[in-house]
């Protein structure tokens, strides 16, 4: 039995959603062949990648292992056919962005759409990672521009300020922390957390932070974005950490309480990164400059 690069690409889609049903559905086919595939991965590394729950699954140990792989060979990939690019024809120039989950679902949808109609002759790949991923991308030359979070150590690379990213803390309306407006983390550390799945860098950020104060954050429930957060923190059911945009943006739609919260760690910024801002190309120079003109 062979793999492919599609059966990687299947199990990161299981992975995110925590469910098998919902991966089969990203990737387009049935359930029953999504069931196929990962079996027929489990066989082909003779171990389980998943244990399966009536509400979802949740990765083996081997599981982890393959998932680092899987994403780190669909990188390469991604490389290998931009790299293969430039020698087709009469092809629209690419720029690639490497970017965070925070900039492309907050900041970047209504930048985008206004550059490329612009430049008709240019085509944008989002590339969404962890903020210490795209860092080590930039510093080892795999990436040429990346957006990332100050909370990281950014050094040796040129960074300029993008966007303020700060994270809230929001709660049911009738939550104990309601009563607050701002709060230091370990205020709420005692309480059960809604949080997003668990290989996302920003959960692991805040789950770092929590170490720090000597706590362990009590999960009830992780959802794959924040609209399903925001739903279920509106029904009661716990709190969750968020980006101060994502909670302005879905607090029209759902009935919950937003706190700020105290500390450097949650007042980050969201940089543009570069080895060198004067070396880059010069369709990645204009599309630079355009982002911080049009910064939030």
């Amino acid at each position: 039995m062979r793999f492919d690069f599609f059966d990687l690409q299947l199990f990161l889609h299981i992975v995110t959603t925590g469910s098998l049903t919902k991966g089969a559905e990203r990737s387009a086919i049935s359930l029953q062949a999504a069931s196929e595939r990962i079996k027929k991965l489990e066989q082909y590394f003779d171990t389980p990648l998943f244990i399966r729950h009536s509400t979802g699954v949740e990765l083996t140990s081997a599981g982890h292992a393959l998932a680092e792989h899987a994403r780190r060979l669909l990188r390469q990939k991604d490389q290998l056919e931009q790299e293969m690019q430039r020698f087709r024809q009469q092809q629209p120039e690419s720029i690639t962005l490497w970017c965070n989950s925070s900039a492309q679902s907050e900041y970047l949808p209504p930048l985008l759409p206004q550059y490329l109609m612009r430049h008709p002759d240019i085509n944008i790949d989002l590339h969404e990672a962890e903020s210490s991923e795209i860092i080590a991308a930039l510093s080892k030359g795999m990436a040429t521009l990346g957006l990332v979070s100050s909370f990281f150590d950014i050094r040796p690379l040129q960074t300029q300020e993008f966007a303020s990213d700060p994270l809230v803390l929001i709660c049911p309306a009738s939550h104990a922390l309601a009563q607050h407006t701002q709060l230091n983390l370990v205020e709420a550390l005692s309480y059960g957390f809604i949080g997003l799945m668990p290989h996302h860098s920003l959960q692991q950020s805040i789950e770092t932070q929590a170490k720090l104060l000597g706590f362990n954050i009590q999960y009830r429930l992780r959802l794959p974005n924040f609209a399903a957060i925001a739903e279920v923190v509106a029904k009661g059911v716990g709190i969750a950490i968020m980006p101060a945009r994502a909670a302005q943006r879905l607090e029209p739609d759902y009935d919950f309480h937003t706190v700020q919260l105290l500390g450097a760690w949650a007042n980050r910024k969201l940089l543009l990164a570069t080895q060198d801002f004067s070396q880059l190309p010069e369709t990645y120079q204009q599309f630079a400059d355009f982002l911080l003109q049009h910064r939030p």
